[in-house]
Parts: C-alpha cells; structure tokens; sequence
C-alpha cells in the first residue's frame, strides 16, 4: 500500500507532490488542521464559503495560510442564456479578492433559465450544453463577464453528461473548447474521469450496441480528445472515480480513480506535460488518508512521464 503523504506543516510541498492537490471536504477539516500533508494546492468548493464570517470560512483562512487555493465552483452555470446571476458573481468576487486562489473554476454547463412569464430559476445542477455556434456565444460573452468582473482568468470544465443534442450544427467537443479559450482568453481545466465517463456511455448507447470492450474504446477515444486540444489551453487536470452500475457509467467522485483513468492521466501528461491535478472525492467520503494514497498515486505517473522524457 501506498504510504500516506504527510510531512508536517512547517515542511514545503517536495518537489514530486507540488502540482498535486486534493478537494478538501468538511469530514478532513480536522485531520487537515493537524496534519497539514504536504501539498502543492488544495481545492474547495466556492459557494461552501459565501457566508459572511463563519466556521467554514475561519478553515478556509487557516488552509490559505499555509497551502495555495484552487476556488472551483458549481453554480455560475456559463453556459446559461440567462446569463450569470450577479449576487453569485458579486460574492464569488469578494471570495476571491479575501483568498487570492491560484486558479478559479466552474462548469460549462447551464443550470438557469427564466420561467415563462416568471422569475429566472435556478436548477442546482450541472445540464449539459450543445457544441454550436450559439452556444459558444452565450458561453463566451458569461465567461467574459466573469472574468472582467475578477479581473483575472478563469478555467472552464468539461462536463460529464448523460444526454446529448441531435443538432446538425454541432462542432467536436475539443474544437468548441478550443474556439472557446481562443476567444476569452480562459484556460480548460481538463476532467479526465468526464472524459472517461463520456466514452464509455458513448459506446454503449443503444444505437452502437453494448460493447463489450468499452473500457478499451473508451481510453483511445479520451486520449484522441486531448490531441486534439492546444497543450497551452488547459490550466489543471482532475481525477476521480466513477460509478459503473453495468449499463451507465455516473461520474460520481464516490471511488478510488479507475484504471482507465489512469491510463488516460498518463497519456495526458505525456501529450501536454505535467500540470496541476487535483483528486475529487465527493460521496461516501472516505479517510483523508485515502484522498493521500490517490495523490501518491498521481506522483507517481508524473514521475514515470518525466522519467520517460528525460530518457528519450
């Protein structure tokens, strides 16, 4: 077994773990505060911290003092015709300007809408969006907005999704991600577990039959989406684990990262070098320790690419 990383909270990342970083929730709030493990980032969930004040926010102050943030959010919905809702924005904002994160986050994905002859709602969810020109609009001039509003760049998520848009005008996915952080000047944070998760439904569909080998495909099809993607488009990678009930694969972050993941973690360093990537973990949380063993894990493959480039 994989031992755990935890060096005390005075020593700096060493140099194998220091563009790694796990997502911090509230069960390792206080295993973290007295082991502070030796870590290049650690990431949280925007919206926990909007409060004013409060014991959530005085952790996340503490976690700053000695780690860099990764602020990744859920709830601006960008890819929203209704545009961003401004009090999300405003208190993303002051999040931001109190934590000075080292990257901010969300989804491109659409969550608000306006009822008719109603109020605009929001569905708390991440709903996927079609890869065409109009939608490259709406999802450009929101990422702007955001942007201009944080005065910084943010990365924009490729989301895992189980439905998808029989549109004639509908461009590849990696085209639209492309075109989308040529025209807003934003980064990718790059999903390989979506992408993963993505692949394998797609090979299931009904329309392709049950595949027996769609792991397989579906390790080539993810790492064909990242050829396919400018190397200096993506900002960080994350990795977590999915759950196969047999017909549907669900990207729940309930798991240790699969195999297939792995795999496509490897190509991924290989193709745009070793980036920041972080460890998602968010149903059946287990010990912080576990989160630790996966960042070792992700070490190690950073290792083995760098050893593989000096070598050739």
């Amino acid at each position: 077994m994989t031992q755990p990383l935890s060096p005390t909270a005075s020593q700096p990342a060493p140099p194998a773990l220091a563009q790694l970083g796990i997502g911090l929730r509230q069960p390792h709030y206080r295993d973290w505060a007295e082991r502070r493990p030796a870590l290049g980032f650690v990431e949280v969930h925007s919206e926990n911290f909007f409060a004013d004040g409060g014991a959530a926010l005085a952790v996340l102050d503490g976690v700053r003092s000695t780690h860099a943030v990764s602020l990744h959010g859920v709830g601006l919905a960008l890819g929203s015709a209704a545009g961003v809702d401004a009090w999300h924005l405003e208190r993303l904002a002051r999040l931001v300007e109190r934590i000075e994160p080292v990257r901010v986050s969300d989804h491109a994905c659409f969550a608000r809408a306006a009822l008719p002859g109603g109020p605009v709602v929001h569905a708390a969810d991440l709903l996927p969006i079609a890869f065409t020109e109009a939608s490259l609009d709406i999802l450009c001039a929101n990422v702007e907005r955001v942007q201009q509003r944080l005065k910084r760049s943010i990365l924009v998520e490729n989301l895992s999704a189980y439905v998808s848009f029989d549109d004639a005008e509908q461009m590849p996915e990696p085209e639209f991600f492309t075109r989308l952080v040529q025209r807003s000047g934003c980064q990718l944070l790059l999903d390989v577990n979506n992408l993963v998760v993505n692949a394998i439904n797609l090979q299931r569909a009904p329309r392709r039959g049950d595949v027996a080998g769609a792991s397989d495909d579906a390790v080539g099809a993810a790492c064909t989406f990242i050829d396919a993607l400018p190397p200096a488009a993506i900002g960080e990678i994350h990795l977590a684990g999915y759950c196969d009930t047999g017909t549907l694969v669900i990207d729940d972050h309930g798991s240790r990262v699969h195999a297939p993941v792995w795999q496509v973690y490897r190509h991924a360093l290989a193709r745009l070098g070793v980036l920041p990537s972080l460890i998602e973990w968010d149903t059946e949380v287990p010990p912080l320790d576990v989160l630790l063993e996966e960042a070792a894990t992700a070490a190690r493959c950073q290792h083995e690419v760098l050893a593989m480039e000096r070598a050739a």
